[in-house]
């Protein structure tokens, strides 16, 4: 299911109406600080595990820390989550980290509660698309 809706993020981030965007998927712990510190954005996906980030999650944030501290403030960024409770763990969690960071966050994060439902792809192609749009404006 999160696979799904990372695809789903790509494909609005890569909407033919929306040019200059270069779109590059990377796992978590396959992400070192270079990608972060040449990136324009970033958005985030994870899933709820045991009322926190996924532990690959947290293995990126620990490895990117310090290294991107000074060199990624007000990146902005977004976050999806796939929760099978109330994600609120997940994301408080993600928020402390990205606070430290000095990330700018540009969409309220989008929470995909309870059992699986279609409309989360909907939603997750909807952020990609959103942010890929406002980094094309120049508001982001």
């Amino acid at each position: 299911n999160t696979r799904a809706m990372t695809d789903a993020v790509v494909e609005g981030a890569s909407h033919v109406e929306i040019n200059g965007i270069e779109v590059m998927v990377q796992q978590p712990l396959e992400t070192g600080p270079e990608e972060v510190i040449v990136a324009d954005a970033v958005i985030l996906g994870t899933t709820e595990n045991f009322g926190y980030m996924s532990g690959a999650m947290k293995d990126f944030f620990d490895r990117i820390y310090y290294p991107c501290l000074e060199k990624t403030e007000s990146l902005p960024f977004a976050v999806f989550i796939r929760a099978g409770n109330d994600g609120l763990g997940a994301h408080n969690s993600i928020e402390r980290i990205v606070k430290g960071l000095a990330w700018r966050q540009v969409q309220e994060p989008l929470i995909c509660r309870g059992t699986w439902q279609p409309s989360f792809v909907d939603q997750c192609e909807e952020l990609g698309m959103t942010l890929a749009a406002g980094l094309e404006a120049g508001i982001f």
